[in-house]
C-alpha cells in the first residue's frame, strides 16, 4: 500500500501530466509570465463555470478577501461580522483594514455561521458580514441574504473550500457558491479542491461597477497604465498558474464527486460506532468535503486519537484548535473562554481524516480499520 497522505497531489499530477506540460509550455514559449493569455482565459472558464458575470484573478485567497473590502472603503474601527470558527486569514484582513471583527457562533452541526446569532449582533457600526463556507458546505444564504438586506449590509463570501459546491434556493433555483452575496472569494492554494501549484486566488462578482474597482485594485489601483486611480496592491495570478488552474478546472465535478465518494464510504463505515458524529449536510447545499471532518463525542478522545493514527503512518488534521476570539492577536478585543460555547466545543473535539481525488479503496480501508480500533482498546 502507498503511503497515506492527506491530500495526494502527486497522484493526481499524474493523472493530467501531459496536459499540465502543454500549458506551461504555451506560457514558456510566449513568455507572458504576467497577465497573459492563460489568466484572461481561465478567467473566463471560471466565469462560465459558476455562471458569474465577473471573475478577478488575484495572487491568494487572503488577498481576494481584503481587496473586496478594500473596494468598499469603509470606515476605521467599521465591524465586519464573522464565525470564530474559520481559518485566521478570513479574520485578518478585516483587522488589517482597520476594521473591528464581531465573532458570531456556528451551528453545531453544520459548522457554518449562526443567522440568529449573527442578527443579534448587527449594530449601528455594522457594515459587512463575511459567511464561511466551512469544509466545504454553503452556509445558509438566503436566510443570510434577508437579513443582510433588511440591515443594508454587505456580504462577502469566503469560498475558499467550497468551489464547486451548489446552493438551492426555496424556489428550486441552484446556484454556486460564492456568487450570491455581493462578491465571492476563493483560494487556489494547493490542497484546495482547485488548487494550483503555488498559490492563487480569486474574487467573483455580479455588480459591473464593483468588478471594474476590483480589477483596478489587484493592480496597484490603475486602470490605464501608470494613472492611480485608487490605492492598490499588487495581487496578480501569474500565467503559469492560470495555466494549470485552467486544466484542472475541467476535473473540478469529477474531482468534487470523487471526494464525496471517499466521504459516503467514511459515513457508513463510522455509522458503526456511537464514538464518532460524522458530517451533516445541510438540505439546502451538497457538500464537496474539502475536508472530512467529525466530531468524537468524548472530546477527550481526540488528541489520544490524532496521535493513535499517526503511529500507524495515517494523518489526521485538527481544523481548528483554538477559536479566533481567543487567539493571543486579537485579545485586545475583549473576548474570553466561554464567550462561544459551541466554537470552543468544536474545537475540542473535531478531527479531520485523509479525504482526496485519489484515494484507493486499501488505504481508506486501512483508515477506517484502525479509526474503529482506537475506539475498542
Amino acid at each position: 500500500m502507498e503511503p497515506i497522505r492527506m491530500v495526494d497531489l502527486v497522484g493526481q499530477y499524474a493523472k493530467i501530466k501531459e496536459e499540465i506540460k502543454e500549458e506551461i509550455n504555451q506560457v514558456l514559449d510566449n513568455a507572458t509570465f504576467i497577465n497573459g493569455p492563460a489568466v484572461s482565459d481561465f478567467q473566463s472558464e471560471l466565469e462560465k463555470y459558476l455562471s458569474v458575470k465577473h471573475v478577478i484573478p488575484c495572487a491568494n485567497g487572503t488577498d481576494a478577501l481584503q481587496v473586496i473590502m478594500m473596494a468598499y472603503d469603509f470606515p476605521k474601527g467599521a465591524e465586519v461580522i464573522v464565525p470564530s470558527f474559520t481559518y485566521v486569514a478570513t479574520v485578518e484582513v478585516i483587522a488589517l483594514l482597520g476594521l473591528r471583527p464581531v465573532f458570531v457562533e456556528v451551528y453545531p452541526d453544520t459548522f457554518n455561521i449562526d443567522i440568529e446569532d449573527l442578527e443579534s449582533k448587527i449594530t449601528d457600526h455594522t457594515v459587512a458580514i463575511v459567511p464561511v463556507h466551512l469544509y466545504g458546505q454553503c452556509a445558509d444564504m438566503e436566510r443570510l441574504m434577508k437579513v443582510a438586506k433588511k440591515h443594508d449590509l454587505k456580504v462577502f463570501e469566503d469560498t475558499a473550500q467550497a468551489i464547486g459546491a451548489n446552493y438551492k434556493f426555496s424556489d428550486g433555483n441552484t446556484v454556486k457558491a460564492g456568487t450570491i452575496g455581493d462578491a465571492g472569494a476563493t483560494s487556489f492554494f494547493p490542497s484546495k479542491n482547485l488548487g494550483a501549484y503555488g498559490d492563487g486566488g480569486a474574487i467573483m462578482t455580479n455588480d459591473d461597477e464593483l468588478a471594474a474597482k476590483l480589477r483596478m485594485i489587484v493592480n496597484h489601483g490603475q486602470s490605464e497604465r501608470y494613472y492611480h486611480d485608487s490605492i492598490g496592491v499588487n495581487s496578480r495570478l501569474d500565467s503559469i498558474q492560470a495555466a494549470i488552474l485552467k486544466v484542472k478546472l475541467k476535473y473540478l465535478d469529477g474531482y468534487n464527486q470523487a471526494r464525496q465518494q471517499v466521504a459516503d464510504k467514511y459515513n457508513s463505515a463510522f455509522a458503526t460506532t456511537d464514538e464518532i458524529i460524522t458530517p451533516i449536510t445541510a438540505n439546502f447545499t451538497n457538500h464537496v468535503y474539502h475536508q472530512y471532518t467529525i466530531k468524537l463525542k468524548d472530546a477527550s478522545k481526540r488528541n489520544e486519537l490524532n496521535k493513535y493514527l499517526a503511529a500507524q503512518g495515517i494523518p489526521s488534521m485538527i481544523y481548528y484548535p483554538v477559536p479566533n476570539h481567543l487567539q493571543k492577536a486579537y485579545s485586545y478585543h475583549g473576548y474570553k473562554e466561554g464567550d462561544f460555547k459551541i466554537t470552543e466545543d468544536l474545537c475540542s473535539r473535531v478531527i479531520s481524516f485523509p479525504i482526496h481525488t485519489e484515494m484507493q479503496s486499501e488505504q481508506q480501508d486501512f483508515i477506517i480499520e484502525n479509526v474503529l480500533k482506537f475506539f475498542s482498546l
